[in-house]
């Protein structure tokens, strides 16, 4: 009996050592996520306001690291063929400029030259609409206390992790969770062809929303052909 013991554990082992050998072994990468992180979701015309205002504050702050006085003069441009936020976020970004203290020119001069760019970007993979945060996690860690000082999780603390849980989902949901369509949006500062700063951050959009951020086709101008007969 002994011996039929440690002639099982013996498989075991070996079977284990085989498992691991053959997943050191894989034939390509094995997937794994990113840390967790947070993105905000832009849903208002209130919110490109609060973008432009962080947008200004660190372009400003990045300036005057790198040694621009402060009273060069700046210009902002208009993308072409803007789209209803290009159009809107030109104008916050001014307001927010002049009510800064900076020098905005009406045109382009001798200044530093700010120019943006909103790339939208669709997935078409699922979008995982809840991740454990702060209220799961904040309960797990009282469970595991728990825990140890009484050997076994009482049944009222499970409910705890379980209201807890469902107050994370709820906070999720509020935000109408992760969507499939983002924005890439680049904030570039030029000077006679030299980047001076730049900055570039990634927001969540409502799918319905993304018309608001795509430009229009080129216009094209339409021109009359009068065919002659040989």
């Amino acid at each position: 009996m002994v011996f039929s013991k440690a002639f099982s554990a013996a498989l075991l082992v070996g079977a284990v050592a085989s498992m691991v050998g053959c997943a050191n072994k894989a034939p390509i990468p094995l997937a794994e996520n990113f840390d967790l992180t947070v993105q905000p979701k832009v849903r208002s015309a209130g919110h490109w306001d609060l973008l432009s205002r962080d947008v200004v504050s660190q372009t400003l702050g990045t300036l005057e690291k790198s040694g621009v006085p402060a009273g060069t003069q700046v210009h902002v441009g208009l993308p072409p063929n803007p789209s209803a936020f290009d159009l809107a976020f030109r104008d916050f970004l001014i307001t927010k400029f002049v009510q800064s203290g900076a020098n905005v020119q009406m045109a382009p001069g001798q200044g530093l030259d700010v120019s943006y760019h909103a790339q939208l970007v669709r997935h078409n993979s699922d979008r995982p609409h809840f991740v454990p945060g702060q209220f799961t996690m904040i309960t797990a860690g009282l469970m595991a206390a728990y825990g140890l000082r009484h050997e076994h999780i009482d049944a009222q603390l499970m409910g705890a992790l379980g209201l807890a849980a469902l107050a994370d989902y709820g906070a999720s949901v509020n935000t109408g969770g992760p969507t499939n369509t983002e924005m890439v949006l680049t904030t570039t500062v030029s000077r006679g062809g030299q980047y001076i700063a730049r900055k570039t951050d990634v927001y969540y959009l409502e799918n319905v929303d993304a018309p608001l951020f795509l430009r229009p086709p080129p216009a094209y101008r339409s021109v009359n052909m009068k065919v002659v007969s040989q």
